[in-house]
């Protein structure tokens, strides 16, 4: 990442000199920031719609990493292709690298399996199973192969703690998740995710559909989880993106347009686009 005094003095409208000196400074990897996800010129394509261009990022161990940018930029897509949910579309086409702990994703000796037991996922809209909260939390885990009770009954507890919502749940766990709220039933989903112990977790816009209270609670998770994991987070909140993430990038038209720390991306943008967009100008 770029160093913050570094970036502070260098003016708003940089030469094109400037700019690929911070590019390269921006690459270079600290003791500190331990990356998770680097990618490398990558690339994507709907058919004929070149929707992602150049993508060259990293995503660094226990951070929150806010990616913003104007509907339809490519933030979604972006997320769900580091793992590899992207692939379910036919007519997707990639080029280029994404590597997870420095393991291109894409090579035949990661399945899709693995990658994904260890990259979770939460989506925008809650979407809990229709079973039980139990079963909702413990459907992972039973996936790779756990059956005693005792086992089960602990990962189960020790994921809806760890989401935040044990002491709302713990008294109805044999209840249909879907009884919950939806900013319960959200958590619910990050519980489920954290069951299978996950690396990493994405998360796409995963308060959109939230009261402001329980937008609140799910940010506030945020905080207590990147103690243990590496999270991802697309968002289309600002507010959001400047009070959760260590990092931030801006996307826009399908490329990155800059990423670096929050602090500078929300006090000190060195392209104007970023700064049109962070104070609400377009997007």
């Amino acid at each position: 990442m770029v160093n913050i005094m570094e970036a502070n003095t260098i003016t708003k409208n940089p030469g094109t000199a400037v700019l690929e000196d911070r590019a390269q400074a921006g690459t270079q990897e600290t003791a500190e920031r331990i990356p998770v996800f680097k990618t490398n010129n990558f690339n994507l394509w709907y058919g004929d719609n070149h929707a992602l261009q150049d993508i060259n990022l990293r995503f660094n161990q226990n951070e929150v990493s806010a990616i913003i940018g104007p509907s339809g930029c490519g933030k979604s897509t972006f997320v769900k292709a580091l793992n590899r949910m992207v692939e379910l579309v036919p007519i997707v086409r990639t080029e280029g690298e994404i590597l997870y702990r420095d393991q291109d994703i894409f090579n035949r000796k990661m399945t899709v399996e693995e990658l994904r037991t260890k990259v979770g996922m939460v989506f925008q809209k809650p979407n809990p199973f229709p079973k039980s909260i139990y079963d909702n939390v413990a459907y992972g885990p039973r996936v790779h192969g756990i059956r005693k009770k005792k086992v089960l009954d602990e990962v189960v507890e020790k994921s809806l703690r760890d989401a935040a919502i044990w002491d709302e749940v713990k008294d109805r766990l044999n209840e249909n998740a879907y009884g919950l709220s939806g900013g319960q039933q959200q958590r619910i989903c990050i519980a489920r995710a954290l069951a299978t112990e996950p690396d990493v977790i994405l998360m796409d816009e995963p308060t959109s559909a939230l009261d402001p209270i329980s937008t609140t609670k799910v940010e506030d998770l945020m905080h207590e989880l990147k103690k243990n994991y590496s999270i991802i987070v697309v968002t289309h909140n600002m507010q959001q993106a400047a009070r959760v993430s260590d990092t931030t990038a801006f996307f826009y038209q399908g490329y990155v347009v800059e990423h670096d720390d929050t602090k500078v991306i929300f006090g000190n943008p060195r392209d104007q686009r970023t700064e049109d967009y962070v104070s609400g100008r377009f997007g």
